[in-house]
């Protein structure tokens, strides 16, 4: 887990902000944000938590997508009060007592905390395990360019907020929330063998989705629902949906 921990200042910061990503800007009041920016399309571009820290706004991302996403952001920001550095400041994660000073993550109580400093790593905790127990994305592998967060969770892991007001990809948001159910998306899956990040998944000679990340006899899988039942395949591993 390398990430990247900006400090955002300046009078405009949460205004701007919230005209800009998928979650309310008013919940750093409570603690960790998670949140996203997308294309004008709806689709994903980076996702990231926000924290409140010292009357500023802390950005945590994942290091492949800082760059893009600060470039980004200093293309919005024209002419507000908005400063965008980055710090040196690292994150620790783990699942037990929380130490003083962590923030609880928002995404999921079995995420545990994560506390602000000078050293990053964990407290030993199987995080890719928990991950895909919860069915709960990660960045470059279930959250891809393609993406749309809704098909990705986000609702369920608190990313994504209906009653904020506009954002950047906030029509396409919202049209899919309002349809009667989504048609594909993440979803929690039993596995039986092993097959690479990526396989497509098929029954009956039909393509039904990809298998992502696994963990022992579990893994996180993106399925056409309609088309998702009984005993799958992924190369040579089996896949079905658990009852």
């Amino acid at each position: 887990m390398t990430r990247k921990i900006f400090q955002i200042t300046g009078a405009d910061s949460r205004s701007f902000l919230q005209g800009l990503v998928t979650n309310d800007i008013a919940k750093l009041d409570h603690g960790l944000v998670y949140a996203a920016m997308l294309t004008p399309q709806g689709k994903y571009l980076a996702d990231f938590l926000l924290v409140p820290w010292d009357g500023s706004i802390l950005l945590d991302v994942d290091e492949s997508l800082a760059d893009g996403l600060l470039q980004r952001l200093n293309m919005y920001k024209l002419r507000a009060d908005v400063q965008i550095a980055q710090t040196d400041l690292a994150v620790w994660r783990g699942t037990g007592d929380r130490p003083e000073g962590a923030f609880a993550d928002p995404r999921h109580p079995a995420l545990g905390w994560r506390l602000y400093g000078a050293e990053a790593g964990d407290d030993g905790s199987d995080f890719e395990a928990i991950r895909v127990t919860h069915c709960i994305p990660r960045t470059n592998v279930e959250l891809t360019p393609d993406t749309f967060i809704l098909e990705a969770g986000f609702e369920r892991l608190n990313g994504v907020d209906f009653r904020k007001g506009c954002y950047v990809g906030q029509e396409v948001t919202a049209r899919m929330k309002h349809k009667t159910e989504l048609r594909k998306g993440l979803a929690p899956v039993a596995v039986e063998g092993s097959a690479p990040v990526g396989t497509p998944i098929t029954a009956d000679g039909k393509t039904v989705g990809t298998l992502f990340t696994q963990a022992g006899d579990r893994g996180i899988a993106y399925l056409r629902f309609d088309r998702a039942k009984g005993a799958m395949q992924a190369a040579s591993a089996t896949v079905t949906l658990p009852e």
